[in-house]
């Protein structure tokens, strides 16, 4: 029997039977029938004999090793480790990983390891923490949180994987292993009910069709009411959602040195979830929204105890509870989103050295229809609709294992075309009109080479660097209220004739601008082997994120790099019973890429510079044959080094704009219809200034977390 603690809000019991083990978590009622036992973890290189734990293998350096000789620090997650903890998305690892943060701004879900992340949601943004499934780079945010597909284990590599894994890996990345097919049949289905009327049910199946060709499929679909209640409707099912997705795959072995695998998946998305936001309540003062005003403008520059939403409103009008929305008769938020991806990954054996290609195509259509103020007001909701096409190819070489040189080197192209093209906004009315749109390309070339030598016996010297280059161009189209915009060179182009109409339709692409960057980001690391046990490391690894064009106005100003100096020590000690990691580490990063959002549009900027260190360890212990405990911790110490114009918010009140001196203009809104074009203060909203943030605590980057489990299993039969 297994007892772990869930942290779900939606969920409270879960009872998983199988014919091998009984086991007991928190969620919901869950009956799992299989021909085949779970497998314990993923990288099992021989069975553990009584009392011990399975020898770990796993692929951080892009070939297997066993963990302890891999100088990463790394959190496995095994099969059984999700199942038992009730791991259901990709966002519930964080549960149990330490020092890594699974946020999201709307839909768009973005990662954070160690302080290092990212809240950029624009055209081409990209992520900081890379995502790779089966080796397979993910690199749309709207569908990062995806549902899991019979995974065999994930692994979080924690700091810059900029040789190895290339752009936009500064804070890491995850890897995510799924069952390939086998000729073997076996076949799995499991089904679940939970409150809030949450159906689930999932079926994994795998055989052969032939002598060496298999092929597997899988299907999940989940329903529910959600579990939030409209105050305002007294609706308890605004959060209702429905999401299903298959995949399947054909494996064959084509001779005895080369083996080929396709995968097709197809998935679809009706969920609100992400996008139930209510009132934020400042509960300390910390928010500071009326620090810069007159007392004389709400009678009061304390916020303290106070929800942050459009001042002027009642409290019948928002809500403040995490279980409540306050959404009007006329607009519910929604999200919809349909991808397509075909894959082939080809591996054959030359000889010298082992060959692996990775080819991928995928398409994400979504819809993001969102209520901006968080109120049942009809101040400001927006509509995005965003197409995301992606194509990559990956060429990866591994040297054979016994020699005291062991090598990877790698080839990679990657290509992704990302357009906000139907974006519509809602300002004082339940009617939309066109806002504009932007869409980005984003190509990347790269190679690198990895090695490692065997210097003595008990000392290992690893070396490595890879270049990227790096190109994005964007495109800015016309909105309906366009006036005018600065272009590259600084110069005001007039859009509108005296009357305010539009001198070009709505649509028009605008302007253009490009950014191109090339790096090279090394690797260095010296790992001393005192026992067969045990791995002492020292290493020095860099980052870097592409830079990208600011397309929240027709100036498309780039922004430059990200680049992140990484210095880390660590300790791995593994003798099958008892299992522990220990890593100190000193990050200098550089050109943060921050934004924010002004008038309805999001800009993106650089901050200066950043110092994040920190200490972190984990273990694992088996007790006895049926009973082991596991437990992790960090401290992540994560400040602004240097941010002297950081983006600040406060409240705004047009009368104090005009009559008492306030140092800011309130943000203001077209009149839709309007001939000529009318602009209204907009007032009780926020509005944006620049404050020094220099010594501020970074954004998602707590100073401890922490995670602790045990587990009982109990054989039936």
């Amino acid at each position: 029997m297994t007892t772990t603690a869930d942290l779900s809000d939606r969920e409270h019991f879960r009872v998983v039977a199988e014919p091998s083990a009984l086991r007991v978590a928190g969620a919901a009622f869950l009956l799992t029938l299989s021909s085949a036992p779970y497998a314990t973890t993923a990288y099992a290189q021989e069975p553990a004999a009584s009392g011990e734990l399975e020898e770990v293998i796993v692929t951080a350096q892009r070939r297997s090793e066993k963990s302890v000789d891999v100088p990463i620090s790394i959190t496995l997650l095994s099969g059984a480790v999700l199942e038992q903890s009730g791991a259901e998305e990709l966002g519930d690892i964080a549960k149990l990983t330490p020092a890594l943060r699974f946020d999201a701004q709307g839909t768009f879900y973005q990662p954070t390891i160690r302080g290092v992340g990212t809240a950029v949601t624009t055209s081409g943004g990209g992520p900081n923490v890379g995502i790779y499934v089966d080796g397979f780079f993910a690199s749309n945010p709207e569908v990062a949180n995806f549902q899991l597909m019979k995974a065999q284990s994930i692994q979080v590599l924690k700091g810059p994987q900029g040789t190895l894994f290339g752009r936009n890996t500064t804070g890491g990345a995850i890897l995510v292993t799924t069952a390939d097919p086998s000729t073997t049949p076996s076949a799995e289905f499991k089904a679940s009910y939970g409150s809030f009327n949450a159906k689930k049910v999932q079926g994994y199946a795998t055989f052969g069709l032939i002598d060496k060709i298999a092929m597997d499929v899988e299907g999940i679909y989940s329903r529910g009411d959600g579990f939030v209640e409209n105050v305002i409707t007294g609706d308890d099912k605004d959060g209702k959602y429905e999401n299903w997705s298959v995949r399947t795959g054909l494996k064959a072995e084509l001779s005895d040195s080369v083996s080929a695998l396709l995968r097709y998946a197809h998935s679809e998305a009706d969920d609100p979830t992400a996008l139930l936001t209510n009132a934020y309540v400042d509960e300390t003062g910390q928010a500071g929204f009326f620090s810069r005003l007159p007392t004389s403008a709400y009678g009061t520059n304390d916020s303290t105890g106070r929800a942050l939403v459009y001042f002027y409103l009642p409290p019948t009008f928002y809500a403040t509870d995490p279980d409540q929305v306050a959404q009007s008769t006329t607009f519910h938020n929604s999200f919809t989103n349909q991808s397509d991806t075909v894959q082939a990954t080809i591996k054959a054996d030359l000889g010298f050295a082992d060959l692996t290609s990775y080819t991928q195509y995928r398409k994400d259509t979504a819809v993001n229809l969102e209520d901006l103020d968080a109120t049942a007001e009809t101040l400001f909701h927006i509509r995005i609709g965003i197409d995301n096409e992606t194509v990559s190819q990956e060429f990866l070489l591994n040297s054979k294992s016994g020699s005291r040189l062991q090598w990877t080197a790698g080839l990679n192209y990657f290509k992704n075309d990302d357009k906000w093209e139907d974006v519509q906004a809602s300002i004082g009315s339940p009617v939309f009109f066109p806002l504009g749109g932007s869409s980005a390309t984003t190509e990347s070339y790269a190679g690198f080479v990895d090695m490692t030598y065997e210097l003595t016996p008990k000392l290992f010297l690893t070396a490595g660097a890879r270049y990227s280059y790096d190109m994005m161009s964007g495109d800015f189209l016309t909105t309906l209220f366009q006036t005018a915009y600065i272009d590259a060179n600084g110069n005001t182009v007039p859009l509108v004739n005296a009357f305010g109409v539009p001198l070009v339709p709505y649509g028009t692409k605008i302007s253009s601008n490009d950014e191109k960057n090339d790096r090279v980001t090394p690797r260095v690391v010296l790992r001393y082997k005192p026992t067969q046990e045990s791995s002492i490391y020292g290493s020095y690894t860099r980052g870097y994120k592409a830079g990208v064009l600011d397309l929240g106005s027709p100036s498309l100003v780039p922004v430059e790099p990200e680049s992140i100096d990484a210095f880390e020590v660590g300790y791995k000690y593994d003798d099958r019973r008892l299992s522990a990691d220990l890593a100190s580490y000193y990050y200098d990063y550089k050109n943060l890429q921050v934004s924010s959002f002004q008038n309805g549009a999001a800009q993106i900027r650089n901050a200066a510079e950043s110092e994040i260190w920190g200490l972190e360890g984990s273990l694992r212990y088996k007790l006895t044959d049926a009973f082991d405990i596991n437990a992790g911790a960090a401290y992540t110490h994560a400040r602004y080094k240097s941010f002297k114009n950081a983006p600040y918010y406060t409240y705004c009140d047009a009368a104090v704009a005009l009559f008492s001196g306030q140092p800011f203009v309130c943000p203001a809104a077209p009149v839709p219809g309007s001939s000529p074009v009318v602009y209204f203060p907009f007032a009780g909203s926020v509005t944006q200034v620049t404050t020094d943030a220099s010594g501020y605590r970074m954004q998602r980057s707590p100073d401890f977390t922490a995670n602790l489990g045990a587990s009982y299993d109990l054989p039936l039969g």
